[in-house]
């Protein structure tokens, strides 16, 4: 089932309902919004299928940014679909086009071993297939106007995708991440994300008040899914950024830093979590955000390293 033509895929990265990519299906023609990795594709040519349209109905594979939980997957879907144009980022069009740095950045953070498990082998996009967008530029699909905007703060070369139609944005990771299972009485909870290396708290936020300026009325984010209720959510980012430099400044110059920033994360959330009355024991939510606690700390720890911004 979909609302305004839009599809959520699962990619099934790391578990069920943790990373999602996107199907925009409009006249007749397809344009997907982000891919997983290559481990993703037969999810997407299967949503493909079951949306009623073949691989040369698509014209777009747009990436919010090059993390490989969003774009890993985009040179292999695009060998599946012929007529499809990669639209990115400017400072992440070359990412695609030769990946090699992407490949060695993250096999140097995980190992060659976890980067074939997670991700496998980075396949490049030809550069006559790219096309680069700049701030505020729209692409077309049958007619549906979808804007780009530039939004740093969790990356540099992120862009955040204006769907008019629905009054929707897809977020990537500038809107945070909210997962299903955390949902409470009191609505969704969402917190940030500082994966390493290019977290900057007041980018971020100007980037999330720039999305709210157009009073949207739904958020599609990666982790995980769609989100109402934008203008709560939008303060409690605003309000947990803060909350994040606090705890790293409070942590920076201690010999354990790290277990200090992980603590202090932990302690941060689950508080939250006790506010909303998420409907999970305190060891349930440290389970299900235990990977992003830890890139959370490691991201912030990289911040105070950078001598913050």
């Amino acid at each position: 089932m979909s609302l305004h033509g839009i599809h959520t895929i699962d990619t099934a990265f790391q578990r069920d309902h943790f990373d999602a990519a996107y199907l925009i299906v409009e006249a007749g023609r397809g344009a997907f919004i982000d891919c997983g990795t290559n481990h993703s594709v037969p999810r997407l040519l299967y949503a493909l299928q079951s949306a009623g349209l073949e691989p040369d109905e698509v014209d777009f594979l747009i990436v919010t940014h090059v993390h490989l939980d969003h774009a890993g997957g985009a040179g292999l879907l695009m060998q599946q679909l012929p007529n499809a144009t990669l639209v990115a980022h400017p400072r992440a069009a070359p990412h695609l086009i030769d990946p090699a740095k992407l490949i060695a950045g993250a096999t140097a953070v995980y190992g060659e071993e976890e980067m074939q498990r997670s991700y496998g082998t980075l396949v490049p996009v030809p550069e006559a297939r790219v096309r680069v967008v700049e701030d505020g530029e729209t692409v077309t699909l049958s007619g549906r106007p979808l804007q780009s905007i530039d939004t740093p703060g969790h990356a540099r070369h992120h862009h955040c995708i204006w769907d008019a139609r629905s009054r929707s944005w897809f977020t990537g990771d500038t809107f945070g991440l909210s997962y299903r299972e955390l949902d409470g009485p009191h609505g969704a909870f969402i917190l940030p994300t500082t994966t390493p290396v290019q977290f900057e708290p007041a980018a971020l936020k100007a980037s999330i008040a720039r999305m709210v300026a157009y009073a949207p009325d739904a958020m599609y984010l990666t982790h995980y899914g769609r989100i109402d209720d934008v203008p709560r959510l939008a303060q409690a980012l605003y309000e947990q950024v803060d909350a994040m430099v606090a705890i790293a400044n409070a942590c920076d110059g201690r010999a354990d830093r790290h277990r200090c920033l992980v603590a202090g994360l932990s302690a941060r959330y689950l508080e939250r979590a006790h506010a909303l009355r998420v409907p999970l024991a305190d060891e349930e939510v440290e389970r299900v955000l235990a990977m992003d606690i830890e890139l959370n700390a490691q991201g912030l720890g990289v911040w105070l390293d950078r001598g913050r911004p």
